[in-house]
């Protein structure tokens, strides 16, 4: 007689633990591998690729606001046993200009650090202040222009304040936002109004005013020297801090013979003391002026 067939039933906690394995390595294999978080560049690397197109904003006036600035770069001191950072109180004028990020002669900055230069865009609005009364040698950092002639410059009183602004409610995160919310930049006459005599290619890099085609401008005589500064109750984080107080730029009037129609914005604030400022309208009319990055008396950012 054939003897019954019967089942082999596995204990419950072997079957328990056999689902368990089983839904874990499905969650595994379900979920896609986080993509790698974004470096902050070098000093070097940041402010050598910073170009910024300068475009006659608009005019408006800000709501009243008055702000305690203090110098970060380590040649901006006062003179004494120890050096202490240059300060100085400046109020909100109006708005004058809107500089964003553009390459020059389709030299495109490293993969490395141009998402963090291509949401660098600064809002200017008039201010007024002492003169520095600085004697600067300046060189020019992007490798674009590494054959240009040095200037040097005495650095007069101040005209603008430059600070971080996000366009049409396009916010960079993470590490980018960490960067670009803290490049304020005081910007100050100069003499003599040196011209660099050069025709560059300007290509739009920020995604927002991609519709603006690449065009040729004639740079003509430096006007500002632009300057790293920090305003007060504003908290940069360390790593942070190394890289903004580096950013200094040289703003030069350009000519094209291409003209481009009125565009229209809409920016918002991203340092966080100035981040209770409403949004405002903004339309861009014609290119001002070109910042370029340089070293002041022959001291290269790290990196």
């Amino acid at each position: 007689m054939a003897t019954p067939f019967t089942p082999h039933h596995p204990k419950p906690g072997r079957r328990l633990l056999a689902i368990v394995t089983a839904l874990i390595a499905f969650a595994f294999l379900s979920v896609a591998p986080a993509s790698a978080a974004l470096v902050l560049p070098s000093p070097k690397a940041y402010v050598s690729n910073l170009d910024l197109e300068c475009f006659k904003a608009s005019p408006y006036q800000p709501p009243t606001t008055t702000l305690a600035l203090r110098h970060l770069n380590p040649l901006i001191t006062v003179s004494g046993p120890v050096p202490t950072p240059v300060t100085l109180q400046v109020t909100l004028g109006v708005r004058e200009q809107l500089c964003v990020p553009v390459a020059k002669n389709n030299v495109l900055p490293p993969p490395a650090v141009l998402d963090f230069i291509r949401y660098t865009d600064l809002s200017c609005y008039k201010v007024t202040g002492p003169a520095l009364n600085r004697n600067l040698v300046l060189s020019h950092l992007n490798p674009v222009l590494a054959t240009a002639p040095r200037h040097e410059v005495l650095v007069g009183p101040p005209q603008q304040l430059c600070v971080p602004v996000a366009k049409n409610n396009a916010v960079p995160s993470g590490e980018v936002l960490s960067l670009v919310r803290h490049v304020d930049l005081l910007c100050y006459a100069v003499t003599p109004a040196t011209p660099l005599n050069r025709t560059l290619t300007l290509r739009q890099l920020n995604p927002v005013l991609t519709q603006i085609p690449a065009r040729a401008v004639a740079v003509g005589p430096a006007r500002q020297l632009c300057l790293p500064v920090q305003k007060s109750g504003d908290v940069i984080p360390t790593p942070v801090l190394g890289i903004v107080r580096w950013v200094d730029l040289l703003k030069y009037d350009v000519a094209t013979s291409t003209a481009i129609p009125p565009v229209g914005l809409s920016i918002r604030h991203l340092n966080p003391v100035l981040g209770h400022l409403p949004a405002e309208s903004v339309t861009l009319s014609g290119t001002s002026q070109l910042g370029l990055p340089v070293a002041k008396n022959n001291t290269i950012p790290p990196g």
